[in-house]
């Protein structure tokens, strides 16, 4: 399988972000299928590449050939299958879209935030139960100490 994206898994994987993530005209926000978006998206694939690449083929399967081919109403109903069947795969491509949308600039103001990187002048944390952490600390080191 090839790690590089395809024309028509691009327009694929553009079309299931809007499914996932529609523009929405009230909150005056994009859809995750947003040109920036979706570059920003492909370009910090990385690690996720792989389970996207099989979650898209999956979207193929299901739909019989290019899910973008697809008529609106249609790709509504296919997205819920989609979802429905599930897996790895289509957990990465979920997390992967809204990782993405959610870093936009655009999105960050629109829930009230100011666009900046957290930091150096960080952001405040609520003081939080720090016994939850407990087990954690507990457990064994996970990394080789040689």
């Amino acid at each position: 399988m090839s790690e590089t994206l395809t024309e028509a898994q691009k327009a694929d994987l553009a079309a299931i972000s809007a499914c996932i993530i529609p523009a929405s005209e009230r909150y005056r926000v994009p859809g995750a299928d947003d040109p920036a978006i979706q570059a920003d998206m492909l370009a910090t694939l990385g690690r996720d590449r792989g389970a996207v690449l099989r979650a898209l083929e999956q979207l193929v399967q299901l739909t019989g050939g290019p899910f973008s081919a697809l008529p609106a109403d249609r790709r509504a109903a296919v997205a819920r299958q989609f979802r429905a069947v599930g897996g790895p795969p289509v957990a990465v491509l979920a997390r992967v879209v809204l990782q993405t949308y959610y870093r936009d600039d655009r999105v960050v103001r629109s829930l009230g935030l100011e666009a900046r990187a957290p930091f150096p002048r960080g952001h405040v944390l609520e003081d939080g139960d720090w016994t939850l952490l407990d087990p954690v600390k507990a457990r064994a080191p996970m990394w080789d100490r040689r």
